[in-house]
C-alpha cells in the first residue's frame, strides 16, 4: 500500500496547476525542474513530493478530460 500525501501538498500542486495550467505536463522530471525554479527555500523531499503530486493531478484531469469528451458531456 501506498503513503497518503499531506493536504498541504495537495493544495499547493492544486493551486499551482490551476494558475500555470499550460507549464505542467505529466513528466516528473521536467514538473521538478520548473519548481525548483518558483520554489525557493523548499527542501528536496517536499520539492518531490510536490513535483509528483503535480505530476498526478495532471495526469488525473486529462484522463477527467478524455472521459468527459468521449461521453459527450464537455464543460469548459
Amino acid at each position: 500500500m501506498g503513503s497518503i500525501r499531506p493536504s498541504n501538498i495537495k493544495r499547493i500542486a492544486e493551486e499551482l496547476v490551476e494558475k500555470n495550467s499550460g507549464t505542467f505536463n505529466n513528466n516528473f522530471d521536467k514538473n521538478r525542474e520548473i519548481l525548483k525554479g518558483s520554489l525557493t527555500g523548499v527542501s528536496k523531499r517536499t520539492l518531490n513530493l510536490i513535483a509528483g503530486y503535480v505530476t498526478r493531478y495532471v495526469l488525473k484531469k486529462q484522463s477527467r478530460l478524455k472521459k468527459e469528451i468521449e461521453e459527450g458531456t464537455v464543460t469548459v
